[in-house]
């Protein structure tokens, strides 16, 4: 399999347009569009401001240094465990740049991270339709569990 040269590393504020496509983008795949009511100043306040309360690593190509990827994340904590972990929100990559590797490193990146920071478990959702994704994390050794359920109230 061919595979792009890329690069994993953390964003930063520079990155931040590129991930608000990549955020529409994935809205878009999901079919979700119309619930996004995102804007980038909020997202770069998110990640960078003083009050900063998620994360990102993003995928770049190391020949023309263009963001094909990213995972958004931040931390959680479980009683259980009685310690942190990481609950990936999103993780996307650009549909031409799939299949080279590019969503296992990023995966990877965090669940090192995690390891690194001495957390209890690296966490996130998939939607049940996606079944692609769901094989794609079960090659990884995640554990799709059957009895949980996403719950929301949007405010």
């Amino acid at each position: 399999m061919q595979t792009d040269n890329f690069t994993i590393r953390s964003a930063t504020i520079d990155d931040v347009p590129a991930i608000f496509d990549l955020i529409l983008a994935l809205a878009e795949f999901e079919k979700l569009s119309d619930q996004v009511t995102a804007n980038i100043a909020t997202l770069q306040a998110d990640l960078f401001g003083d009050k900063s309360c998620i994360e990102a690593i993003v995928a770049e190509t190391e020949s023309d240094h263009q963001i094909v990827g990213f995972a958004l994340f931040f931390i959680n904590y479980s009683t259980f465990l009685t310690r942190r972990g990481i609950y990936l929100e999103d993780l996307f990559v650009r549909s031409q740049f799939r299949g080279k590797g590019i969503g296992k490193a990023l995966l990877t990146n965090l669940k090192q991270l995690a390891q690194d920071r001495g957390y209890g478990r690296f966490e996130w959702s998939v939607l049940d339709w996606n079944e692609p994704a769901i094989a794609f994390y079960k090659s990884m050794g995640a554990e799709v569990l059957p009895d949980w359920r996403t719950c929301r109230i949007t405010l």
